[in-house]
């Protein structure tokens, strides 16, 4: 009898034979003497039973590696955002300038245009005013030419300037010189100008020759 119990307790297995050993479920726990052992998935991806501290140490470590990865992973993806918004950003703001270039160049040749047309709409009102002009003048002038053709039409000749007298404008009926002195011719005066009378006293008898004062001088 003492023997079969110490040759039992011999064939019973060890702690340690447990170990690394498959098991089924995850996270399933065991007993063996002292030892707790729990169904852990090892590095390879097995199911296998390890001792509770050693499930703990690796389960920690899957767990610490899965949150580096996803913290990795959190990084990459900010970074690519980042990135992707300083693209975006870089993208907006050189399609911002290439419209504001586009708008000023735009606005460069409608302000050009503009100033070709004033240019030109000045120039043609600047011609129109001098054809006006023109024509006013055209017309006034016309009009005056009309004006002066019509009125010598119906004006009189003008009457012809006299020509230059010798004849003194006192006297008429004969010609009576303009001289220092005139007398009757066949009389007894000594000129040195004579006229032949009769003549008519028109004015005053410088000469004297209406001896009588009847208006009328040289009568015989």
């Amino acid at each position: 009898m003492i023997a079969t119990k110490d040759a039992a307790a011999s064939a019973a297995p060890s702690p340690t034979e447990l170990a690394l050993t498959p098991c089924a479920i995850a996270d399933e726990q065991t007993a063996q003497g002292a030892d707790t052992f729990i169904c852990t998935e090892d590095g390879q991806g097995q199911l296998v039973w390890l001792e509770a501290s050693a499930s703990k140490a690796i389960t920690e470590k899957r767990a610490a590696d899965v949150a580096a990865t996803a913290a990795a992973a959190k990084a990459a993806a900010k970074a690519a955002a980042e990135k992707a918004a300083a693209k975006a950003a870089a993208e907006k703001a050189a399609a911002e300038k290439a419209a504001a270039e586009k708008a000023a160049k735009l606005a460069a040749q409608q302000a050009a245009t503009k100033k070709a047309a004033d240019a030109a709409a000045a120039a043609e009102a600047a011609q129109r005013a001098a054809e006006a002009k023109a024509a006013q003048e055209a017309a006034a002038a016309q009009a005056a030419a009309d004006q002066a053709a019509q009125q010598a039409l119906v004006a009189p000749p003008a009457a012809a300037a006299p020509a230059p007298s010798n004849c003194d404008p006192n006297y008429s009926g004969a010609c009576v010189p303009i001289a220092s002195d005139v007398d009757c011719a066949g009389g007894n005066g000594n000129g040195p100008a004579y006229v032949q009378g009769p003549v008519t006293v028109t004015g005053s008898d410088i000469y004297r020759l209406d001896s009588n004062s009847d208006g009328v001088g040289c009568e015989g």
